[in-house]
């Protein structure tokens, strides 16, 4: 950098926070807001975007779910109390044709789909991210829990310094360029109780705000019945047939069932547990068998984002860790490319419930680098 080049500033770019615009992505929960509040504070020009992706009634006062209408509400007197400006951008329809369509195709196609990995993929870091650049903004900034570095060949996506807020699954989809433009304030932090504490700092009215564990248009956790709305007559009855052919029971429709699942088969009186080993849409079957059919250690990957230096076809074979599903920790694996969007991940020990529509995500075993991952389907 020549000698009279300015300063970086907190967020990495050469001018003072005061020229600095930031847009802020603000779900009305305490992260967001308190990365507005934070950069506000250091004197950046803020401008803070909240996106209404699902309303229709349901969701409008639902405090659980990240889109509710009390959510823009909160986001706003946030944005009023920081002294920035504050808009909300109706984004439903964008949002159903990118996320909440292919949800339910997924689902019905016997899949177990992570529609928030589409939203920030479809939506957030692409739609809002090009509505930031509008605005021209610097950056955009959000209250996800992930660290992004600067290492000599650009910005690289890292794990939170918090294991327990690590939200490296849902983010592995962003490309280097959107990487280029985001900022991630919160992925330093040790705890969500820092978190907590910098709002009570800042007096937002959001510091003891409860944690959003919903999907914002399955408020209350029933997938099924939403599916059910947006596809008229998918619950179709059929058959629960055991892997070995014998006809079990009768099932109310694929839609409630997911790969894994032991309790509420309504198949009863039988001396070994039972688990959904997989679902055949096409017969209206739901498949049933032992625990360790679950197993597998061949996994096909599709639809690969590749985060690293050298390009992902460069090696025959990579060793990595990977996650296989949110709530479980990397695991040691050989990934192996097919092209440069496709692979076989071979897991080193076997993993149970791995299902189609989950993500499978790489990471550096050594460091806390995040090297992208794909999308896990069928291999047909």
């Amino acid at each position: 950098m020549p000698l009279d080049a300015p300063p970086l500033n907190s967020l990495g770019l050469p001018k003072p926070p005061s020229e600095t615009r930031v847009v802020v992505a603000m779900s009305g929960g305490v992260d967001s807001s308190v990365v507005a509040a934070m950069l506000a504070e250091e004197g950046y020009d803020v401008v803070g975007v909240t996106l209404q992706l699902y309303d229709h009634g349901a969701a409008l006062a639902k405090k659980g779910a990240c889109c509710a209408g009390i959510d823009i509400h909160d986001a706003r007197r946030v944005a009023e109390q920081m002294g920035f400006p504050h808009y909300v951008l109706d984004y439903e329809n964008i949002f159903r044709d990118a996320v909440i369509d292919e949800f339910a195709e997924s689902y019905l196609g016997g899949a177990t789909p992570v529609p928030c990995i589409r939203c920030n993929e479809r939506v957030k870091f692409k739609d809002l991210l090009e509505t930031a650049k509008d605005l021209d903004a610097d950056c955009m900034a959000t209250g996800h829990y992930i660290q992004r570095m600067v290492g000599d060949q650009g910005a690289e996506l890292h794990s939170a310094a918090d294991a327990n807020r690590d939200q490296s699954y849902f983010l592995f989809s962003t490309t280097p360029e959107q990487l280029d433009y985001l900022r991630f304030p919160l992925g330093h932090l040790k705890s969500k109780a820092e978190t907590r504490e910098l709002a009570a700092k800042y007096g937002l009215s959001v510091a003891d705000k409860p944690d959003s564990q919903d999907i914002c248009f399955v408020p209350d956790g029933n997938y099924a019945s939403v599916i059910e709305k947006l596809r008229p007559g998918a619950a179709e009855p059929g058959e629960i047939v055991h892997a070995d052919g014998r006809v079990l029971g009768e099932h109310r429709g694929v839609i409630h069932y997911t790969i894994g699942q032991r309790r509420g088969l309504g198949i009863g009186g039988l001396t070994e547990p039972l688990y959904v080993v997989k679902l055949d849409v096409d017969n209206k079957q739901v498949i049933v068998g032992p625990k360790e059919m679950l197993a597998t250690r061949k996994v096909p990957v599709r639809e690969i984002n590749w985060l690293g230096d050298a390009p992902f076809t460069s090696r025959e074979e990579w060793h990595l860790s990977v996650k296989v599903r949110s709530t479980r920790p990397p695991r040691e694996a050989i990934v192996r490319p097919i092209s440069e969007t496709e692979a076989e991940v071979e897991l080193v020990v076997a993993e149970e419930g791995v299902s189609p529509g989950q993500a499978c995500v790489f990471y550096d075993p050594d460091s806390s680098r995040i090297f992208g991952g794909g999308w896990i389907w069928r291999g047909y």
